[in-house]
């Protein structure tokens, strides 16, 4: 299990999206800075132990209305070949020392574990405490067969598509929506994966975070 110490980061986690967000395409804010606040996420594990794997959910309070986004990041001591382009910045972690932070959706331990999760062979772990399972996060997979680990991200401005190469498509939601039940075209898909999160006046909410399409993307999803 990944063990979470308690313990300094230079620069934070929200230093390095402030500078980081406003260069997506599916960014919502406008000219200024973001500003941001956690509100919540989960961890997976790496069976390997080498690559910290996080879904970070942050709201920016910039604009005329707050927005939620869905940032998937993992951390490594060495740098991800080929990855360049995903790299989000570069932090001091006062236990492991040097940590690279990429945009995990470039990463391939991400999403085979993120697959894992989807088929029921990994649990989402709690963001903040090690070995322990966060069992409001849940997948639900309604096709059969095993699922490709291999996908190849693009970013548009509704979020991230990882395409494999069969085709098959899960579709991850960057700008987040509360909703208590998935959408008829979300239960479409061949799984979804839903978690909470905190809204910005307090409350827990939910909503989808990613959509599974084993044929051409359905863009009503």
């Amino acid at each position: 299990m990944a063990v979470v110490h308690r313990t300094t980061l230079v620069p934070t986690k929200l230093d390095l999206l402030t500078a980081w967000l406003p260069t997506r395409p599916w960014y919502r804010g406008g000219a200024g800075t973001p500003r941001l606040t956690k509100a919540g996420g989960f961890r997976l594990d790496d069976p390997a132990g080498e690559v910290g794997i996080e879904f970070i959910v942050v709201t920016d309070t910039s604009g005329a209305r707050p927005v939620t986004y869905l940032v998937p990041l993992t951390y490594r001591g060495a740098p991800l070949e080929g990855a360049e382009h995903a790299l989000v910045g570069t932090m001091e972690h006062g236990v492991l020392g040097l940590r690279r932070a990429y945009d995990g959706c470039h990463d391939p331990v991400l999403t085979a574990q993120l697959a894992a999760l989807i088929e029921g062979r990994a649990q989402a772990q709690d963001q903040d405490a090690s070995d322990t399972p966060d069992r409001e996060v849940a997948a639900a997979h309604t096709g059969g067969g095993a699922l490709p680990t291999a996908f190849t991200a693009a970013d548009d401005d509704e979020g991230t598509a990882l395409v494999a190469p069969c085709g098959t498509t899960l579709r991850l939601h960057r700008v987040l929506r509360p909703a208590e039940e998935p959408t008829p075209a979300e239960r479409a898909g061949a799984a979804h994966v839903t978690g909470p999160w905190r809204a910005p006046d307090g409350t827990r909410v939910r909503g989808t975070f990613a959509v599974l399409h084993t044929g051409p993307r359905d863009r009503s999803a």
